[in-house]
C-alpha cells in the first residue's frame, strides 16, 4: 500500500452508501418485527454479528486479536507499528428491544474509515484499531460496559468470566460456546488515543438542528436502592393523620428527585425508574415501597450536593410520614472529562468538512468513559430521530451517520499522523 494518495487528506470522504449498507446488513442479525434488533451479548445471534464484523475487518486488511473476555480488536498496520495505536469502536450487543444504530454505528464507522483509507491508498504513521467491546449493554450479564471495564482493569477477568445470566450460564461458558474465548493479552498502554462515534441517544442535536455533537465529557452517576417502610392498614377504618403510608412518602421522594435535577440545571438529571409497592392491593394502605434513584451531573461537587440534599430531605419526609427510609448506593461513576486535544480534533474535523457542531455532554454511560481513564479519549455524537434509543424505532439519517464518520476519519488521521 502506497503512502502517496492523489487525494489530499483534507479532501478525503467516507463512502456513505457503503456505511449505510453495512449497518443494514448487521441489523438483519437479530432483526425484530418492529424494525429493531435483539442481539443479546454472547448469544448465537451475537456470534453471527461478531463473525460479520471479523469478516469485514479481514476484507479491510486487518489482523484480528481477541482477549480473554471476548473483546475483538481489528488492527490496521501503520508505517511505525511500535507507536501506540489510534483506536475507535463501540459494541454490537443490543437491548432486548434495541435499535440498529446504538453501538453498531461506532463499530462499523471505524471499519468504514479503514476502507476509505484503503481506497485512497493512505497508510498512517501509527497503527489504527477498531474494537468491539463485550456486553456493553448489560442486558444479559452484569456489570454494564463489561468488556471495556475488564480491559482497563476495573474488573478482574476471573470475576467477569464467572458472571451468570438468569439461566445460570456464565460468561466464560457463553464465550466458549460461541467461539470467542480469546487468549490474546492486549494492554491499554498500547493505545495512544480512543474515539467513539455514537448516536446522541437524546434530543439536543435534533432540537438545535446541529449535525455534530462535540462531546466534552460524560455525566457522573450515582444510583441508589431505596426502601421505604411504613405499615399496611385497612384503607377505610384508618384515619389519614394516623397512617404510615409508604407510597405517600415515595411520592414525595419522586418529586424531590425531580427538583434536585432542576435545581442544578442544565446538566443534572434525576430519575425514579422503578417502584415496587407492597402489598399492592386496592384497599390496603401500602406498607413498603422499593424504588430506584438515578442521579447524574457534570461535576462531583454537584453530585455530592444533590446526594446531600437527597439524604437530608429523605429524613424530613420519613419523619413527617411516620416511616423509615433507607438509601443504599449501588452505582457510582465519577464525571469524566474527555481529553481537550482530542475534543478539539473532533471540533476541527467538523470544521474541515463544513459541518454544524456544538459542544455537548453525554448523559449516558459509554465504553469511552472507561477508556478515558487510561488514554486520551473523545466522542462524536450525531442526531437520532426524536432522541429515541434503546427502542426498536430508534432511527438516524444516513447523511448524519456519514457526516459523523467523516469527522471520525479526520480526527483519527490527525492523531495517527502526528
Amino acid at each position: 500500500m502506497s503512502t502517496v494518495s492523489s487525494t489530499p487528506h483534507a479532501a478525503l470522504r467516507i463512502n456513505g452508501v457503503r456505511l449505510w449498507n453495512s449497518l443494514m446488513q448487521l441489523a438483519k442479525i437479530g432483526a425484530t418485527p418492529k424494525g429493531g434488533v435483539c442481539r443479546l451479548a454472547l448469544t448465537e445471534l451475537d456470534r453471527q454479528g461478531r463473525d460479520f464484523f471479523v469478516a469485514q475487518a479481514k476484507v479491510a486488511g486487518c489482523t484480528i486479536r481477541i482477549d480473554p473476555v471476548g473483546n475483538i480488536f481489528a488492527r490496521r498496520a501503520g508505517l511505525d507499528n511500535s507507536r501506540p495505536a489510534v483506536m475507535t469502536g463501540s459494541h454490537i450487543d443490543t437491548q432486548p428491544t434495541g435499535g440498529k444504530f446504538d453501538g453498531n454505528y461506532g463499530v462499523l464507522a471505524g471499519l468504514e474509515v479503514f476502507q476509505t483509507l484503503n481506497d485512497a491508498g493512505v497508510t498512517t504513521e501509527s497503527p489504527l484499531e477498531v474494537v468491539v467491546w463485550t456486553n456493553e449493554e448489560g442486558s444479559r450479564f452484569v456489570p454494564v460496559m463489561m468488556g471495556s471495564g475488564a480491559f482497563i482493569g476495573e474488573f478482574k477477568t476471573d470475576m467477569i468470566l464467572a458472571q451468570k445470566d438468569r439461566d445460570g450460564i456464565s460468561v466464560g461458558e457463553a464465550l466458549k460456546t460461541i467461539g470467542y474465548a480469546g487468549q490474546d493479552k492486549i494492554s491499554p498502554k498500547g493505545i495512544g488515543a480512543y474515539f467513539e462515534a455514537h448516536i446522541e441517544q437524546g434530543p439536543v442535536l435534533e432540537a438545535h438542528d446541529i449535525t455534530i455533537g462535540v462531546v466534552t465529557g460524560a455525566l457522573g452517576q450515582r444510583w441508589f436502592d431505596v426502601v421505604i417502610t411504613g405499615s399496611e392498614a385497612h384503607a377505610g377504618p384508618t384515619p389519614m393523620p394516623l397512617r404510615k403510608d409508604a407510597l405517600l412518602a415515595a411520592s414525595h421522594m419522586v418529586q424531590l428527585i425531580n427538583e434536585l435535577a432542576l435545581d442544578h440545571a442544565p446538566n443534572a438529571r434525576g430519575t425514579v425508574g422503578m417502584l415496587d409497592v407492597y402489598p399492592n392491593s386496592r384497599n390496603v394502605i401500602p406498607g413498603s415501597v422499593k424504588m430506584s434513584v438515578d442521579l447524574r451531573a457534570d461535576s462531583d461537587a454537584t453530585l455530592t450536593a444533590m446526594v446531600d440534599k437527597l439524604k437530608a430531605q429523605a429524613a424530613v419526609i420519613a419523619r413527617n410520614g411516620q416511616v423509615s427510609i433507607d438509601l443504599t448506593q449501588v452505582v457510582y461513576f465519577p464525571p469524566q472529562a474527555f481529553a481537550p486535544g482530542l475534543v478539539q480534533a473532533v471540533r476541527s474535523g467538523a470544521k474541515t468538512i463544513g459541518l454544524s457542531e456544538m459542544d455537548v455532554v453525554s448523559g449516558a454511560g459509554h465504553d469511552a468513559v472507561y477508556m478515558a481513564r487510561v488514554t486520551p479519549t473523545a466522542m462524536i455524537f450525531v442526531p437520532c430521530k426524536d432522541g429515541i434509543s434503546h427502542n426498536e424505532i430508534e432511527d438516524a439519517k444516513s447523511e448524519h451517520l456519514e457526516a459523523g464518520c467523516n469527522v471520525l476519519l479526520h480526527a483519527m488521521l490527525a492523531q495517527a499522523q502526528a
